[in-house]
C-alpha cells in the first residue's frame, strides 16, 4: 500500500530548533484510516477478515445489490467489496491513496472516479447513485446490457453483526431528515446522530 497525504512537503513548518511541527503524512494516514476503522465497525456491514470465497458463500443465495466490507486480501488495498451482481457474487477493491478512498478501475476510467475522505462515505454514495438508478430503471430493461458488462447495484447491505436499535434509527432518521441540527431533539440526541452522518 502507498501511504502519502494530500499535504504537500511544504506545509510542514519547522520550529526553530528544526524538528517538524505539523503531523507528517504517515501519521495523517493513519489518523484517517484509523477513522475509517471506526465509522467500519459501527456500520454492521464490515466482515473484517474475510475471504473472496468466505464472500461469496455469504452472498451466494442474496439478491441483487446485496453488499458487504471486508479486508483485502491484497497487499496493496485495505478494502474490497464485495457485492451479488445479475451474474453472481463479485469484488471490487477500494484504493487509498494521497488520504483519499476511491473504488479501484482501469486507467482510462480512473481519473474521473470520486474520491472520498472515508470509506462509509464512498458506499453512501454508491447506494444512492445504485437505489435512484435503480428505480428509474425500466422494468423492461435487460439486466445484462449487450455490451456483456454486468451493472453493480449496492442496495442493501449484508450485515455480519445487527447494529444497535439505536443505530439503525439514526441511520433512518440521517436518510430522512435534511438537516439533523434543526430537529426538535434533545442536543444530546443531535450529538449522537451527527456522529455518524450517514444513512447506509
Amino acid at each position: 500500500m502507498t501511504c502519502q497525504s494530500s499535504e504537500s512537503p511544504d506545509a510542514i513548518e519547522s520550529d526553530p530548533g528544526g524538528a517538524a511541527t505539523s503531523r507528517g503524512p504517515v501519521e495523517c494516514d493513519e489518523s484517517r484510516v484509523s477513522l475509517a476503522m471506526k465509522e467500519l465497525n459501527s456500520t454492521g456491514w464490515y466482515w473484517g477478515s474475510l475471504s473472496a470465497n468466505e464472500a461469496k458463500e455469504i452472498l451466494q443465495d442474496a439478491a441483487e445489490g446485496t453488499f458487504l466490507v471486508r479486508d483485502s486480501s491484497q497487499r496493496d488495498y485495505l478494502f474490497t467489496i464485495s457485492a451479488m451482481t445479475s451474474a453472481g457474487p463479485t469484488n471490487l477493491r477500494i484504493e487509498y491513496q494521497h488520504g483519499k478512498f476511491k473504488l479501484d478501475s482501469v486507467l482510462l476510467v480512473r481519473p474521473k472516479l470520486k474520491q472520498f475522505d472515508s470509506v462509509v462515505h464512498l458506499v453512501e454514495h454508491y447506494v444512492k447513485l445504485s437505489r435512484t438508478g435503480h428505480k428509474k430503471a425500466p422494468k423492461s430493461q435487460p439486466s445484462t446490457p449487450p455490451n456483456g458488462t454486468v451493472p453493480l447495484l449496492l442496495t442493501r447491505p449484508a450485515y455480519a453483526t445487527i447494529p444497535p436499535l439505536q443505530h439503525l434509527c439514526r441511520v433512518a432518521i440521517n436518510r430522512s431528515a435534511g438537516r439533523v441540527r434543526d430537529l426538535p431533539l434533545p442536543n444530546r440526541l443531535k450529538d449522537y446522530v451527527a456522529d455518524y452522518a450517514y444513512n447506509v
